[in-house]
């Protein structure tokens, strides 16, 4: 709550591309998984919209979540196998 009063509720990302947005979520500037004594210093929190959240966290929107947990769910398996092809692969047969 101390980060939302004291960046205004407003999203720096959008702050910084010069647009004023209203937020509601903190974000850690340096994840907890690489730096858990992080978590509650308030210079690695700032206040982000959930467009922004989404960016940096591609996994949590709520449009990805089934990708990303088939994604996981599918490198967890020994016996299944993923094969993608190189864009330029097309080319080799038109």
């Amino acid at each position: 709550m101390l980060t939302l009063i004291r960046q205004h509720y407003l999203c720096q990302d959008c702050l910084r591309e010069g647009k004023i947005t209203v937020a509601k979520t903190v974000h850690h500037i340096v994840p907890l998984k690489d730096d858990w004594s992080k978590r509650l210093d308030q210079d690695n929190l700032e206040v982000i919209c959930l467009e922004h959240h989404n960016q940096e966290h591609p996994e949590k929107s709520s449009g990805n979540k089934k990708y990303f947990k088939h994604e996981v769910a599918v490198k967890k398996r020994s016996d299944v196998f993923k094969f993608s092809s190189n864009k330029d692969d097309d080319k080799l047969f038109w």
